[in-house]
């Protein structure tokens, strides 16, 4: 195997296409076994237990191993579906009692936005998370425990609040397709207050919202949502309503900067509001149909909004290659068959049904709750608000060091979080510029994540990704210590494989403009989408007045095939080390701006990839004969930390050379 690969046989990421562990998904259709009638009674009967059965996931934490993690949290999440299906339907009846199950539930969701919005989006008690990575999962354990305990209650006997239902009733599969949508839609958008801003986002300089502080915008849309949808039900689902979000969406779609944003936050508010509308239709009918069928459909969307990108691995993928818009459509269409459906099963006094005191008493601690999490999240925005006062970490020299890391996904081969990992080394190598390529973690099977957050904010560093994960790439992502004065998004020519994202971005390195792009290429099996790729590349990086460093992954040999392309008078630029022969994917390449170092650095079990690292002077002349230096002659603050000497740190040290090379 190449160098640059760096490769453990263990390595989880290599399962790629179909592995098996997909099955694990049809945990969420649990609910369909709800038509076994003794199974049905246990957990309309006796909720609590499915539930305690449920928090056996907050316990996957303490297990090694990653298949048998998963399969522990295959089982929690299967309780948890049959455990909160059960739970809405069995409230059916009592109007109050539901009212607050559903308001339970909304505000789970946003709770958990909000802890991820404090944690940088990890969710703290995620079985990807433990102690030493940022976790609270004993935390979370003991507060799971009590909130089981205090939710099933015994209910009082005066409450004054039943409501028997009507004798009609929407259609079944129409209620079963609403909540599929809606359980989709706030998965994929809501589960964390970035996702939607990732969408729009395209460079510096900012012209739309960015992670934070508005992140707490779209937990406050969500928030407003929910109370309008209980309090105003008949117009939550109302066709205006409807076509209103329909157009949220769209303009979410096909829109970028702050005009897409709006329309995210008229999705984000609506899908809240909508959500006891829908909800109180879908337990009028079967459980196991309705919701068995419902987490069915968001299987299937799930799904769909990987198959978008993951095309190439999977049967069948290029057929939905890229259409991010056909989930859209589906989802909105799905939302829209559920209010058909609740406007026929809702209909008999859904505008003018009395609320009873107590439920009047109830509805204000929903108000007390959610101004108090809207006030977190606010402080929470100003706490973590940038400070856009980094410095490089050898200014007196006007030394920027750059790397290149591919860290798929920020799970290391143990699939647990990595970030703090990545962090770590990051600083200890003193990198000024990394990029980072398979970066984009905004889908539900990443956990809709954003690594850059934690990283450009505990190494104090700007941020830049793209393009977004509406753009159907697998992710680049750029952290700078120098300011960013314009960055532009890239998708390169891919006619037949994977897209190839870029972002080419324009620096201040020491009041002088430097350019740096990162770029992943397409797959080796794809060789005319790497050579449209090279092509496409080579002419933009030619086309630059500017220095310029290439930090990427291209797919070819030293010296051979596209590397001559790359490494051209086309392109102008220069490899940083031609002698290095043992590379096939990562390389480091520049052009008028002066080279001083190059090393290579194992990864330990980050990832499958080394980290290449460069160092380059600024403001100073490129020489015209370059000669190499042994390290005693090259000043102290243009060397490389010598903790990565001889065995490391931490299982990262200098391999390949041994040390590192240097240029005068």
């Amino acid at each position: 195997m190449y160098g640059c690969q760096d490769v453990d046989v263990d390595f989880p990421l290599w399962h790629m296409g179909i592995s098996g562990y997909e099955l694990a998904i049809l945990s969420y259709v649990s609910p369909v076994l709800l038509v076994i009638p003794s199974l049905k009674s246990a957990a309309t009967r006796n909720p609590r237990l499915f539930h305690f059965l449920s928090l056996s996931g907050l316990l996957a934490y303490k297990v090694q191993d990653p298949a048998n993690r998963l399969f522990m949290t295959t089982f929690a999440v299967a309780c948890s579906c049959i455990a909160w299906s059960a739970t809405l339907y069995a409230e059916r009846a009592n109007s109050s009692r539901l009212e607050s199950r559903i308001f339970a539930w909304g505000i789970g969701l946003i709770m958990s936005s909000i802890a991820k919005f404090a944690c940088k989006t990890n969710n703290p008690i995620w079985p990807i998370m433990h102690a030493e990575n940022g976790g609270w999962n004993k935390v979370g354990l003991f507060l799971g425990v009590l909130a089981v305990l205090r939710s099933h209650r015994r209910p009082p006997t005066n409450g004054g609040d039943y409501f028997p239902s009507s004798g009609r009733k929407g259609s079944s599969l129409f209620a079963a397709f609403g909540i599929g949508g809606l359980l989709f839609a706030m998965h994929s958008l809501l589960s964390d207050s970035s996702t939607m801003i990732a969408w729009v986002w395209e460079g510096y300089p900012v012209r739309g919202p960015i992670a934070v502080p508005h992140g707490a915008l779209t937990i406050l849309a969500m928030g407003a949502g929910l109370i309008y949808g209980l309090y105003y039900p008949g117009v939550a689902g109302s066709w205006t309503a409807y076509g209103i979000a329909s157009v949220g969406a769209a303009l979410l779609t096909c829109s970028s900067h702050w005009t897409g944003f709006y329309g995210g936050l008229i999705l984000a508010f609506y899908l809240l509001a909508v959500t006891p509308v829908l909800v109180s239709s879908a337990v009028r009918h079967s459980l196991a149909k309705t919701f068995g069928i419902g987490f069915l459909l968001y299987t299937f969307l799930i799904l769909f909004h990987v198959w978008v990108v993951a095309y190439a691995f999977v049967p069948g993928g290029p057929l939905v290659r890229e259409h991010t818009d056909w989930i859209m459509i589906t989802t909105m269409l799905s939302i829209g068959a559920g209010v058909f459906s609740a406007a026929v099963t809702n209909s008999s006094g859904t505008k003018s049904k009395i609320v009873s005191p107590n439920g009047k008493r109830q509805r204000s601690y929903f108000i007390y709750i959610l101004a108090t999490l809207q006030l977190i999240s606010m402080a929470i925005a100003y706490l973590r608000f940038p400070t856009n006062d980094y410095v490089p970490y050898h200014k007196e020299d006007k030394v920027a060091t750059v790397g290149i890391w591919t860290v798929h996904f920020g799970l290391d081969n143990d699939m647990w979080s990595s970030e703090r990992r990545m962090r770590n080394v990051i600083q200890e190598l003193e990198l000024d510029v990394i990029g980072l390529l398979e970066s984009d973690n905004q889908r539900i099977i990443m956990g809709n994540r954003d690594m850059t957050q934690v990283l450009a904010e505990d190494l104090g560093m700007y941020a830049d990704f793209g393009p977004g994960p509406n753009k159907h790439t697998w992710g680049s992502a750029l952290l700078s210590k120098f300011p960013i004065v314009n960055s532009t998004h890239h998708l390169l020519p891919s006619p037949v494989g994977e897209l190839a994202p870029a972002i080419h971005a324009t620096l201040d390195m020491y009041g002088e403009l430097v350019d740096v792009v990162v770029f992943h290429s397409g797959q080796e099996e794809d060789p005319e989408d790497r050579r449209l790729q090279t092509e496409y590349l080579s002419k933009l990086m030619g086309s630059s007045p500017r220095p310029l460093i290439l930090l990427s992954y291209l797919v070819t040999k030293p010296l051979e095939g596209n590397y001559n392309t790359y490494v051209s008078e086309l392109s102008g630029m220069k490899d940083i080390d031609p002698t290095d022969w043992d590379r096939w994917c990562e390389y480091i390449l520049y052009k008028n701006i002066k080279r001083t170092g190059y090393a290579r650095v194992s990864r330990d079990s980050i990832t499958d990839t080394e980290i290449q690292v460069g160092k380059f002077v600024i403001g100073e002349p490129e020489p015209e004969n370059e000669m190499r230096l042994p390290e005693e002659m090259v000043p102290e603050g243009r060397r490389f930390p010598g903790l990565f000497r001889g065995q490391g740190v931490r299982g990262h040290r200098y391999h390949v050379f041994d040390e590192p090379r240097y240029w005068q």
